[in-house]
């Protein structure tokens, strides 16, 4: 028989909060570092220039054609032998999920860049813009406000994915509900809750995403 009553409150703030905590963060962090360096590549593969293009499209497709759970265990493992030294397991999530992001959210600013008309560079160019000013005044803020729900689809994918840091023992919310289940002999149970309350948040930010959309096409 199933017996939820022994995950108390205390029970969720001794092992659940900090994994919950960690998750978040995570996933923060990973976003705003994603959409940085994706935005930088980006821009390399619109540069025109050859080389530029090559180096951003060879990380881009290269990180997109290896699975996540993959480069994790391949960074947490092999940069310890490189440096001589351990980085820990939290430290080894926020860095390859940035790397990883990076090349998701890279495609993500590339389309919502090539989907702004030319005829607002050709106003930019017009009025005696640089490229860089014209990209920076004129077509990122279009394009970023056309890209929020995109990036908020894309958070909501990445706060799942930081399941699999448990892989590698970072204290992630799933590894709190394990430890919490297997000290409780209660691993169905602490399971079951992991999977409800992971459905919650992803079912609110959901809503939340489906809002902006709404609110993103009125301002068009």
């Amino acid at each position: 028989m199933l017996d939820f009553t022994v995950f108390t409150p205390e029970v969720f703030k001794a092992y659940i909060l900090q994994g919950l905590y960690f998750s978040v963060i995570l996933t923060a962090v990973a976003t705003a570092g994603g959409i940085v360096f994706g935005t930088a590549l980006a821009l390399m593969r619109l540069s025109g220039i050859k080389a530029l293009e090559l180096v951003a499209a060879t990380y881009v497709n290269g990180m997109r054609s290896i699975p996540l759970l993959m480069v994790l265990l391949w960074f947490f493992l092999m940069v310890p032998l490189v440096i001589g030294r351990p980085i820990g397991a939290e430290l080894s999530a926020l860095i390859t999920f940035i790397a990883f992001e990076a090349a998701y959210f890279s495609e993500i600013v590339r389309a919502g860049i090539q989907s702004i008309s030319r005829g607002q560079v050709f106003a930019g160019q017009a009025l005696g813009m640089s490229y860089g000013q014209n990209m920076r005044l004129v077509i990122l803020p279009q394009a970023f406000r056309n890209m929020i729900p995109v990036f908020l689809t894309q958070t909501i994918i990445l706060f799942q994915d930081t399941s699999l840091v448990y892989i590698i023992t970072a204290h992630d919310m799933l590894h709190g509900f394990t430890v919490a289940g297997n000290n409780l002999s209660r691993p169905r149970e602490s399971y079951i809750l992991a999977a409800i309350i992971y459905f919650i948040i992803c079912f609110s930010l959901s809503w939340i995403v489906k809002r902006v959309q709404q609110k993103v096409a009125i301002i068009r």
